[in-house]
C-alpha cells in the first residue's frame, strides 16, 4: 500500500474530512474542524463555490486562511469524472486543469476523482474504451505535473462496483492513479464491502468513512451500517495501511449534496452540519480506540 505525504511508521494513522458539510462558509468549516481537533480537511466546496471553480483570487484567499489556522488539505474532493458519458469532455479538462493548479497550490499530491456517470439501462461495458481512453489522458496529465488521482467508487459511474474497479485498476494503477475505498457508496451498489475490500486492497491509497444499510442504501454514522467497518479496518490495521482516514458524514442536508449525487434524496434528520459531523466523527474514533489505532497528529 501506498502511505501519504511522506514516510510514517506502518500503522499510523490521520484524520481528515469534507469540511463543506459542516458549514457553507470557508471560515465556518475551518472553526468546526478546529472545534473538532481535527488538522487535516477534505477540500470540495467553500463559500459555495466547488473547487474546480475557484478564481485565483479566492484559491489565494483559502491558502492564506489555511495557513493562519495551521490545517493542511489531505485531498482535494473534486468532481472530476462526475459527468455524463455523452458531455463535452474539453471544458471538463480545463477543470481538471484547474483543480491540479490547486492541489499544486495547496500542497497535497491528491485529487479524488470519478469514472463518468453511465446512462441508466444502459450496460457499463459498452463505454469501457470511452472510459479507459479519459482517464488514460487524464493519468498523463497528473504524471506531467506530479500528483495522484485518486479513484472513487461511485454509484451510477463506471467504477462502481468492485469488478469494475479492479479492473480500472489493473489497466491504470500506478504511483498516479491509485484507489479510494468508500465503504457506503459498495453499499449503494449492493456489494459486499469485505468482498470489495478483497478485491481492491492492493490498490488503496486512501480511505473515506462513511456507512450504510443494505436494505435502503441510507447514509449511518459509523459503525451501525452493513460496511463492516470494523473488520476491514483492523484488516487495513494488520495490513500496515499508513494514510488517511476521511469523515464523510452525509448525515445532514448540507447546501452541496444537491450536487454531488443523482437524485439525491434530502436526509430525515433534526441534526445540523456540525451535530452531523460530531456524531460521525464520535463514533469513529471509538472504533478506532476498539482497535488500538494511533492518530497520529
Amino acid at each position: 500500500m501506498i502511505q501519504n505525504q511522506g514516510a510514517w511508521e506502518p500503522g499510523y494513522i490521520r484524520l481528515s474530512g469534507f469540511s463543506d458539510e459542516a458549514a457553507d462558509s470557508f471560515k465556518e468549516q475551518l472553526d468546526c474542524m478546529e472545534e473538532l481537533g481535527l488538522r487535516y480537511i477534505e477540500l470540495r466546496n467553500a463559500d459555495g463555490v466547488s473547487c474546480g471553480d475557484f478564481t485565483p483570487q479566492q484559491r489565494k484567499n483559502i491558502r492564506e486562511m489555511l495557513q493562519e489556522r495551521g490545517i493542511q488539505v489531505s485531498s482535494i474532493g473534486s468532481p472530476i469524472g462526475k459527468i455524463e458519458v455523452g458531455e463535452p469532455l474539453e471544458p471538463h479538462f480545463e477543470c481538471f486543469r484547474r483543480v491540479v493548479e490547486l492541489a499544486q497550490e495547496l500542497q497535497t499530491p491528491y485529487i479524488r476523482m470519478f469514472s463518468f456517470f453511465i446512462p441508466r439501462e444502459k450496460d457499463p461495458e459498452d463505454y469501457r474504451n470511452f472510459v479507459l481512453e479519459n482517464l488514460f489522458r487524464m493519468k498523463e496529465y497528473a504524471e506531467k505535473e506530479n500528483v495522484i488521482l485518486l479513484h472513487e467508487n461511485e454509484k451510477d459511474i463506471y467504477g462502481d462496483t468492485s469488478d469494475r474497479c479492479r479492473f480500472l485498476m489493473e489497466k491504470l494503477y500506478g504511483p498516479h492513479f491509485q484507489a479510494v475505498f468508500d465503504f457506503a457508496n459498495f453499499i449503494q451498489c449492493k456489494q459486499d464491502t469485505w468482498e470489495a475490500y478483497e478485491k481492491m486492497k492492493p490498490y488503496i491509497a486512501y480511505v473515506h468513512i462513511k456507512d450504510a444499510l443494505m436494505e435502503n442504501g441510507k447514509v449511518v454514522p459509523p459503525g451501525a451500517g452493513d460496511g463492516q467497518l470494523r473488520k476491514i479496518l483492523g484488516a487495513l490495521k494488520e495490513e500496515g495501511y499508513s494514510g488517511f482516514f476521511s469523515m464523510e458524514p452525509h448525515l445532514s442536508n448540507f447546501s452541496a449534496l444537491q450536487y454531488l449525487e443523482k437524485n439525491a434524496q434530502k436526509r430525515v434528520t433534526e441534526m445540523n452540519e456540525k451535530e452531523a459531523w460530531e456524531l460521525a466523527l464520535g463514533c469513529f474514533r471509538d472504533i478506532l480506540k476498539e482497535l488500538s489505532w494511533e492518530v497520529q497528529p
